[in-house]
């Protein structure tokens, strides 16, 4: 199990710029030859490498499951964080959203309440659009944390809400008359808690299940309502642009 953990925390920190060789990954981690080529065998039936004989590729994506199955195995998530580029994390979603038919803008920025605001992963798919916060939790959090990590990630979207109409040319929603605004918290794995005040925590490789069961639990989970036109308006009114908080 420790030798299983070390080899993939090499893998993570020698294939960050490509393939590299498999004899490679045995001298780093000090570990026998057969006994890291019994181990690189079980991640290939796994799905979690690649590579010709002799040499191991990883994609960004696999590269994410392989720090998941990592934790998974008992490795301390701050050694894998530190070998986990921030930005795959962040593609991993993307591409998943992708995947589902979403259109997806990464470190989406705009200017609202005289301020600039910044989203991490906003996906839209006619007519929900889902602003995402990508969080890897850390030894210790807790309930406090989670609540001013959600609250921050709520407000972002309402926010968000005020300004869709103003920014509908340039994400290109053309034909939305109204969308729903949907804040998720998206965590590299499963964190102390699966709601709060009915936002979702979502671990990363449950996102298929959140997408899948999204149209169904509209009214469960938290979220705000915008009004969209044709044309774009010169000012903005209450009577314009309705946005409310809807919970359970």
């Amino acid at each position: 199990m420790v030798a299983e953990r070390d080899v993939l925390i090499s893998i993570l920190k020698l294939t960050n710029n490509g393939p590299i060789a498999e004899e490679v990954v045995a001298l780093d981690v000090n570990v026998p030859v057969p006994v890291t080529n019994e181990i690189l065998r079980g991640l290939r039936e796994l799905g979690l490498i690649e590579g010709e004989e002799g040499i191991i590729e990883v994609s960004s994506n696999q590269r994410v499951k392989l720090a998941i199955h990592a934790i998974n195995l008992g490795t301390d998530i701050e050694r894998v964080c530190k070998v986990l580029e921030w930005i795959e994390f962040e593609n991993f979603a993307a591409t998943a959203f992708e995947a589902n038919n979403f259109t997806v803008k990464r470190r989406f920025r705009f200017k609202k309440a005289g301020r600039r605001w910044e989203i991490d992963v906003l996906a839209f798919s006619k007519p929900y659009v889902v602003s995402v916060d990508c969080k890897r939790w850390r030894r210790g959090w807790g309930k406090s944390a989670i609540k001013k990590i959600v609250e921050a990630q709520a407000l972002r979207t309402k926010v968000l809400t005020e300004a869709l109409p103003s920014l509908q040319k340039r994400l290109r929603l053309n034909g939305w008359t109204q969308a729903f605004l949907f804040p998720v918290i998206l965590s590299l794995f499963p964190g102390p808690a699966k709601f709060f005040n009915n936002v979702p925590v979502v671990p990363i490789l449950q996102l298929q299940n959140y997408l899948d069961e999204l149209p169904g639990h509209i009214m469960a989970l938290t979220h705000f309502r915008a009004t969209l036109g044709p044309k774009l308006p010169d000012y903005f009114s209450n009577n314009y642009l309705k946005d409310k908080r809807l919970t359970s």
